[in-house]
């Protein structure tokens, strides 16, 4: 077996055992198991079993991650386009792993621990391309901020968080006022018409 199947086999493994079991009882040898490999081999690829869930939530997450460091290569279209793009695929991601995790039996701690590695990961991963966006708008003139990393991470936090809705549980309408507010200082603080970024919405 080549080492990168028996390295997603493990992710797979956990995430089979995470759909009836609680991570707490589930163990190495389990998971070495369930994936059709030896125990020994599990700790080549992974220092714990906490690792593997850390990875297996960056595997969820590697669509949008891909999409938005391709939209980060086509200066061609406007930044504020490809930020709208991104910001789409994040929610999509996002949905997709609150849904899956809503029919987990995990406990309040293992689900707050879950969504802390989401909001950093995502948050880590998109500020660098998210800021590389934001810097080809300002050299193309159509964003006016001196900023790019801040502004990227400002963005992500806002959006993490409310996507989330965990850390602050929000109704549909009170999400969409946030984002509303955020557009607003985002056409503020860039400088764009009133109104002119209100497609961001759509996310």
């Amino acid at each position: 077996m080549a080492r990168q199947d028996k390295y997603e086999k493990i992710l797979d493994a956990l995430q089979t055992l995470l759909e009836d079991r609680n991570l707490q009882t589930i163990s190495v040898s389990e998971i070495a198991q369930t994936a059709g490999i030896g125990k020994g081999s599990i700790y080549y690829y992974f220092p714990s079993k906490e690792a593997i869930l850390e990875t297996l939530i960056e595997r969820n997450y590697e669509k949008p991650l891909e999409t938005a460091k391709q939209l980060a290569g086509q200066p061609d279209i406007s930044p504020f386009t490809r930020m709208a793009m991104i910001f789409q695929a994040c929610r999509n991601s996002s949905s997709e792993f609150l849904k899956s995790e809503s029919n987990s039996i995990a406990g309040a701690q293992e689900k707050s621990f879950l969504h802390q590695k989401y909001v950093s990961h995502m948050i880590a991963e998109m500020k660098p391309v998210l800021a590389e966006i934001i810097r080809q708008g300002i050299q193309q003139g159509e964003i006016h901020f001196d900023r790019p990393e801040a502004l990227a991470e400002i963005v992500l936090i806002v959006l993490t968080v409310k996507l989330d809705n965990t850390l602050v549980p929000s109704s549909h309408e009170e999400i969409r006022d946030t984002i509303a507010g955020l557009v607003t200082l985002l056409e503020k603080g860039t400088e764009n018409p009133a109104g002119s970024l209100n497609f961001l919405m759509t996310i």
